[in-house]
């Protein structure tokens, strides 16, 4: 587990015990993105390895993964990253939407 110290959290300062609050509810969601996300990585990584794609990833920002994917490649290497980001961390009930985008340049795939 995770241990995160919020020394403000029974300040007599509103704004900074709200903050404090905030902090303390957003720590156990943002913690499992954060694991979701490195073990995605690390198992699309692999696979892209194990299969000899000449798909590189080459950024993560935040929860997105950016990949350069060669055309013939396209419709495999995104059903593997769908499925892998999935799978990641198994959430019970908790559904895990991956959205996958792509295009020509970074402009196109926003």
């Amino acid at each position: 587990g995770r241990r995160r110290y919020l020394p403000n959290i029974d300040s007599s300062n509103s704004n900074e015990r709200s903050a404090a609050e905030r902090v303390a509810v957003n720590m156990p969601i943002q913690g499992t993105q954060a694991d979701m996300i490195k073990i995605a990585m690390n198992r699309i990584h692999e696979r892209l390895a194990d299969e000899d794609w000449a798909t590189q990833m080459l950024l993560q920002v935040h929860d997105e993964l950016v990949f350069e994917v060669p055309p013939d490649e396209v419709s495999e290497v995104q059903s593997m990253i769908n499925q892998e980001m999935k799978d990641a961390l198994p959430l019970d009930d908790v559904p895990v939407v991956v959205d996958i985008d792509g295009g020509a340049h970074w402009l196109d795939a926003h």
